[in-house]
């Protein structure tokens, strides 16, 4: 059990722990809370506590999110579309730092939908138990909460970089805790008008079950993964008396698995034809076993059907459940739950720059598809700039440039920066600050 200042942060502490189902994100960060959650984690957009006014509004937010990842099948007006989302999701630029508290045209919108009543169902319910926290990971239940002067709410702040309607209208006068993944966006919150006293730089929330409070889980998987990143040991030889230090007894000069790629679909399944293209590019690799290729469809039974369409037409069918598997789940719980298992033997994530940006923490190198969006686009930024993740070079060829990369140890060294940079204790440390009675004297951990 994690303790913060004198206070055990185990099965007697709870929250209100709320959501949104927008893609995997929001829903993804919240995951790692289910041990504080009361009850359940409840869906701000789907619950049954939600009227169905309110869904119908939620119902045109998950529209637009899912049009603005879709938007490149529409080969006409596709760039109109995608000029007119971004500059409605557009985030200022962080240089020259100054005050950007004046609300924005997103923001206003919000704050106009939550004093007509927006989510006061979902707030309400959650009267019933006022005494415990109120913890959302999306900002629109969170400033509701916040705008009837519900006592102890929290916003987990999802990505690198955040546009300003995260932030109340008048963000001095309403008490509202953030707790942020990167100090870009503490600092960035600051900008909006957020007291600093108010923020919390706490990292993302991990899966603890990939983790170990120890890190005992972490460098075991750690271990085994750099075996196979760098079998010319181009990486090792360079980092020898480091790595052995960092993680003592975990590393491996050869790994008792094959190598393993996970390939992940985002939530509207726009990078479908990309896992068609590495599989087509890879099916010699591994029909010789050189490789294991996870393909992650989330909870959407047709991208899982269009990758069992390829591997058929690849004539891969044998290696089905092998070196070539598909995992989609019939919910968000199952799918994270089996996901966190696939990521412990998995050596390398190739994902959209989403806020699986963050899990390079478990020391899981990162290939990046081309990001959809302003907040992707700073991720992207965030990730590459520290070193654990690299752009995808042309699919078709991912045969060659990949296996260069390993060979070369290049791999290795954006695993060992992510395990080493980016903040990997946000589980912990949030629930630090969620039940810690001085919120000043919380100790933090990276």
């Amino acid at each position: 059990m994690a303790k913060s200042e004198g206070k055990v942060v185990g099965s007697k502490n709870k929250a209100w722990v709320i959501s949104v189902d927008m893609g995997y994100g929001h829903q993804r960060a919240a995951y790692p809370l289910k041990d504080i959650a009361y009850d359940r984690i409840i869906t701000a957009n789907s619950d049954k506590i939600i009227t169905p006014k309110e869904k119908r509004t939620w119902l045109w937010f998950q529209s637009i999110y899912e049009s603005m990842s879709k938007i490149d099948s529409f080969p006409i007006i596709g760039k109109t579309l995608r000029a007119a989302f971004e500059k409605i999701e557009s985030i200022s630029p962080y240089y020259p730092f100054r005050d950007l508290s004046k609300p924005n045209f997103g923001s206003l919108y919000m704050h106009r939908l939550i004093k007509k009543g927006f989510l006061k169902s979902l707030v309400e319910f959650t009267e019933e138990k006022k005494e415990l926290p109120f913890v959302s990971t999306f900002f629109a239940p969170a400033l509701a909460a916040s705008h009837v002067d519900v006592s102890d709410v929290y916003c987990v702040v999802t990505d690198t970089d955040i546009n300003r309607v995260w932030v109340p209208e008048n963000p001095k006068s309403e008490k509202l805790y953030y707790l942020t993944p990167t100090e870009h966006s503490t600092k960035r919150l600051i900008a909006y008008g957020v007291p600093r006293e108010n923020i919390f730089f706490t990292g993302f929330p991990l899966p603890k079950e990939n983790m170990g409070e120890d890190l005992s889980i972490l460098k075991k998987d750690l271990g085994e993964r750099l075996a196979n990143l760098d079998p010319n040991k181009i990486y090792f030889g360079r980092l020898k008396e480091v790595i052995k230090k960092q993680i003592p007894g975990a590393y491996k000069k050869n790994s008792k698995r094959p190598l393993t790629l996970t390939f992940v679909v985002g939530g509207a399944g726009a990078q479908r034809k990309i896992g068609a293209a590495i599989l087509r590019s890879l099916k010699g690799k591994i029909i010789r076993h050189d490789i294991r290729v996870n393909l992650i469809a989330g909870t959407r039974v047709e991208i899982e059907e269009f990758f069992k369409s390829i591997v058929e037409e690849l004539g891969l069918k044998k290696e089905l459940g092998k070196y070539v598997n598909i995992f989609c789940s019939l919910d968000k719980k199952s799918h994270f739950s089996g996901f966190n298992q696939i990521l412990r033997t998995t050596d390398v994530l190739w994902t959209k720059p989403s806020e699986l940006v963050f899990y390079a923490a478990l020391g899981i190198p990162l290939i990046l598809t081309p990001p959809i969006g302003p907040h992707e686009i700073l991720n992207q930024k965030w990730i590459l700039r520290m070193g654990s993740g690299l752009s995808q070079e042309d699919p078709e060829f991912t045969n060659e440039w990949l296996f260069e990369w390993i060979e070369k140890g290049i791999l290795a060294e954006s695993a060992w920066e992510g395990f080493t940079e980016a903040p990997r204790f946000g589980t912990y440390n949030i629930e630090k600050v969620i039940f810690s009675k001085d919120k000043s004297k919380v100790k933090f951990r990276y």
